[in-house]
């Protein structure tokens, strides 16, 4: 249930009611740039009002994380059978569904707990990362350790983008123009490569493709974070010199 937090609004204790009667809410703003945004909000509003009244937001959250899960048991079981690859595309699609809709549908229907979304959301999501980079581990399509250099930069832009939202008020959905769903679409075409032609040539030498498509989203990914890391710490610093 990806959604703008409102953190502040209330006091975990009462020795904070008085601050907040003279400290303002926190505005998170959110900021969605992907290249499929428009296209991804249009469906997920139709959808939305579509969706029977008796499935819920926690029921779509719940839905992807099990689509996650099973992408990540589908890869197991892909390194004796490659038709599982296949399998992986279809979780991948419910994992969209799951995950993007639930907060759309909260929304819609005026449901919305913003720091209990928040939280649950994000947490599926990392249980669900593990799940799906564990498995693609344990594949053989990929060496163990690119794959868990992939987690970890995973983790640590979720880590980022957390503390901005806490610290800037800015929870980004997108770096680069990059969000969720292009990765999901970039793994389902890279699965439906690699179940026809699971090496490639590269500079001159032959490599498993998840290997090189791995090395490459890896190296991406450290540049966003560094670059991200830099730009937030230098806009930190500049509120902090001119704070009373």
């Amino acid at each position: 249930m990806a959604s703008p937090m409102a953190w502040f609004s209330e006091p975990v204790n009462p020795q904070m009611s008085q601050e907040k009667r003279t400290c303002p809410d926190t505005e998170i703003r959110r900021i969605q740039q992907s290249w499929v945004a428009g296209a991804e909000k249009w469906a997920l509003i139709r959808l939305a009002a579509r969706t029977p009244e008796w499935i819920g937001p926690d029921h779509l959250t719940a839905l992807g994380l099990v689509a996650q899960i099973g992408a990540g048991i589908c890869y197991l079981l892909a390194g004796s059978n490659r038709y599982a690859l296949l399998g992986v595309i279809a979780c991948l699609a419910l994992n969209w569904l799951g995950d993007s809709l639930d907060g759309t549908l909260a929304r819609a229907r005026n449901r919305q707990r913003p720091r209990y979304g928040f939280y649950v959301d994000h947490m599926t999501d990392s249980f669900g990362a593990v799940a799906l980079m564990g498995g693609l581990a344990m594949s053989g399509y990929i060496r163990p350790e690119v794959a868990i250099g992939l987690l970890i930069g995973f983790l640590m832009l979720s880590l980022q983008s957390y503390l901005a939202t806490l610290t800037l008020g800015e929870f980004r959905l997108s770096f680069w123009r990059f969000g969720p769903t292009e990765l999901r679409i970039l793994l389902a075409i890279g699965n439906g490569v690699l179940f026809w032609k699971p090496r490639v040539l590269f500079l001159g030498g032959q490599y498993r493709l998840f290997d090189v498509g791995g090395t490459i989203g890896l190296i991406g990914m450290t540049l966003i974070l560094v670059f991200f890391t830099a730009h937030n710490t230098v806009r930190l610093y500049r509120q902090a010199s001119i704070e009373p």
